[in-house]
């Protein structure tokens, strides 16, 4: 069982990684974020000492705030800097989709690589408000749109009333950059509610039955994601 130090240790780790990896891409990283923080403690400072009252008490509170507003807003320039790191060093990787979507929060299914060619053009599935959300990505647009109108088909066949989106994760014409991935699905809409994507999921294990031993395509895998919107959250 883990104790609150070690708990703390390893979040620390994490931050210390998470900055150590947005460094690489990131040379002024360390700049951004003083700066950053300079910029949140004057804006603290001021908004507290301006209030009427004053006295040795204003001070002291304005320095708290000061200290507080500017780790705040370090902290949140900081997490966009290690997402778009981590969006940039992911890119291009086999498996770069999934380990994005890993980012989606509660309420979202996310099974990776339910479909695969030899080349590496894989399919993802993600189940959530919007319905079934096919995530394709892979180096032949042409084997890729073969598989994913298979595992279209195959999906219909089970859940014939639940909308079926198919999105191409890439930087051509017509597909979804890495980095705006996320923010795509989840603007697909609300179309099922909780209870019908309990429905869906118990529909569709009879498909998943028949993929027993997917293996990932070979290649490296980039990690997921979560651990560190887990940081940036304080988690």
């Amino acid at each position: 069982m883990s104790t609150p130090v070690t708990e703390d240790l390893s979040r620390r780790q994490q931050l210390v990684r998470s900055y150590q990896m947005a460094k690489k891409s990131d040379p002024k990283l360390g700049l951004i974020l003083l700066a950053w923080f300079a910029l949140g403690a004057v804006v603290g400072f001021f908004v507290v000492w301006l209030i009427p009252g004053g006295g040795i008490l204003s001070w002291i509170f304005a320095a708290i705030s000061a200290i507080l507003v500017g780790t705040l807003a370090a902290l949140l320039i900081f997490g966009r800097r290690v997402q778009r790191a981590a969006y940039k060093q992911m890119d291009g990787q086999v498996g770069a989709a999934a380990a994005a979507l890993g980012m989606l929060r509660r309420g979202w299914k996310v099974d990776a690589v339910v479909a695969f060619t030899k080349q590496q053009d894989v399919v993802h599935r993600v189940i959530g408000p919007p319905g079934i959300v096919l995530v394709g990505e892979g180096r032949s647009k042409a084997r890729l749109r073969s598989l994913m109108i298979s595992e279209r088909r195959k999906h219909e066949r089970l859940v014939s009333d639940t909308p079926i989106f198919e999105v191409v994760c890439g930087k051509d014409e017509g597909e979804v950059p890495l980095d705006k991935l996320i923010k795509h699905v989840t603007k697909l809409g609300r179309n099922v509610k909780p209870a019908e994507i309990t429905d869906i999921l118990n529909r569709l294990k009879a498909l998943d039955a028949n993929r027993s031993n997917i293996p990932m395509p070979k290649g490296p895998v980039p990690t997921s994601m979560k651990g560190m919107r887990g940081n940036m959250r304080g988690r």
